[in-house]
């Protein structure tokens, strides 16, 4: 009986919390760090794709590998994508550090540079794949499905409750961390300096503590969102599936700090500059880039 005073009790909440908290995702989930609780839920165990979020899972099967970060990669015509033609600013031939591919694969979220450390695994692509199988079981992820480092594919899917646990393990990465919330890196490429910016328009903007972040999107999975951060005092895990577009997958975060924060949080509206607005004009008329 008292199981099931509960249930009825967590439903009523959930149930008021989307009635206050608009959210255009189609899967949601909110854990409260450190307890577990569940401050917001939404579809959470629906196994779904998941886009470039795979690229959390790639980079701690690279770390645990214990590879040299000072070794250089080339970046070869097979880690062009020829799924979905997505666009890099890494070309082929290119020889750039480990470490830098990483940032690029993670901060930026380039495909190339993702599939450049699937490909340079210790015994190549199969032993990747291996070992994240073995990743997988490891943090005891049953509804989790990678076959390949960049997410392009549709078949690497996942839901937002196994979503909570890949952020919880990756958060114990300080590279990861430190990566994926630098806003900005300026790397070498070809003897020209060139700088990378972060997908997540959140990491380094005002009011927004990040403590991990990572995109994601193909035209299967939608706009997606991993997110790690500090509102009121709660450092919470934020998993979003499938939402529409940018700006819904903006306005849900900024919602679900607000929730978090409560009646006193004052609303903040990023303002898109002039040559911000520019681009995003420009950017319409040119095909989607897959993060």
């Amino acid at each position: 009986m008292l199981k099931k005073i509960v249930a009825v009790l967590l439903t009523s909440f959930t149930a008021a919390a989307f009635a206050a908290v608009p959210l255009g995702s189609q899967s949601v989930l909110v854990v409260e760090d450190g307890t577990g609780k569940v401050l917001l839920e939404k579809n959470a165990n629906a196994q779904v794709p998941i886009a470039s979020l795979t690229k959390l899972m790639t980079a701690m099967v690279v770390l645990d590998a214990k590879q040299d970060m000072d070794e250089k990669i080339a970046i070869d015509r097979s880690d062009v994508d020829m799924l979905k033609h997505s666009a890099s600013r890494v070309p082929v031939g290119a020889e750039i550090s480990r470490g830098d591919v990483l940032q690029l694969a993670l901060m930026s979220s380039d495909n190339r540079a993702a599939a450049s450390l699937g490909r340079t695994y210790p015994g190549g692509s199969e032993a990747f794949k291996a070992a994240v199988k073995a990743k997988i079981r490891a943090l005891g992820l049953t509804q989790t499905v990678i076959e390949e480092p960049t997410g392009l594919s549709p078949h690497n899917m996942s839901t937002a409750t196994e979503l909570v646990k890949i952020a919880t393990a990756a958060s114990a990465y300080p590279d990861i961390r430190r990566i994926t919330t630098d806003t900005k890196d300026v790397i070498n490429i070809k003897g020209r300096k060139v700088e990378y910016h972060n997908t997540n328009r959140l990491v380094g903007a005002k009011g927004w503590d990040v403590g991990l972040s990572k995109t994601g999107y193909t035209e299967e999975a939608g706009r997606c969102l991993v997110m790690r951060f500090k509102s009121a005092g709660k450092n919470a895990t934020l998993v979003l599936l499938n939402a529409k577009a940018n700006s819904a997958r903006l306005m849900d975060a900024v919602n679900i700090r607000r929730f978090i924060a409560g009646p006193d949080e004052k609303p903040k509206v990023m303002k898109a500059s002039v040559s911000s607005k520019k681009k995003a004009a420009k950017t319409t008329k040119r095909t989607r880039r897959a993060m």
